[in-house]
């Protein structure tokens, strides 16, 4: 049985690190894609870039969320458990900026077509 959990902490700190890394990378190319934009002058460079921040924080949160697996004692339940409710604030900031953009573009729009 020690032999079982041993290697499912392998594999679950393997996929931890490798979800975490692929949410640093999907932020990095999405920051070189905004840089673009913006330089570009793309009007929908900020909402690209909100979205690529929030498919990253979904990763890195899935890697701390498979971190809580192999957790072995409080104070790493308590340090794990913070991340995660740090990331999942930045997840509903992100939404909430992408929602707020989205009506500010709405009402923008028919503000130009009244006139």
């Amino acid at each position: 049985m020690d032999t079982l959990y041993q290697y499912l902490s392998v594999i679950i700190q393997f996929s931890s690190i490798l979800l975490e890394f692929i949410g640093v990378i999907i932020l990095l190319e999405g920051a070189m894609r905004a840089l673009v934009n913006y330089i570009k002058k793309d009007p929908d460079a900020r909402m690209k870039f909100y979205h690529v921040m929030a498919m990253a924080l979904e990763f890195k949160l899935g890697g701390e969320i498979l971190r809580t697996v192999i957790v072995r004692d409080f104070s790493e339940i308590a340090l794990v458990g913070c991340i995660i409710v740090l990331r999942a604030a930045l997840s509903f900031l992100i939404q909430w900026s992408i929602k707020t953009e989205r009506t500010e573009e709405k009402a923008k729009k028919e503000h130009e077509t009244i006139w």
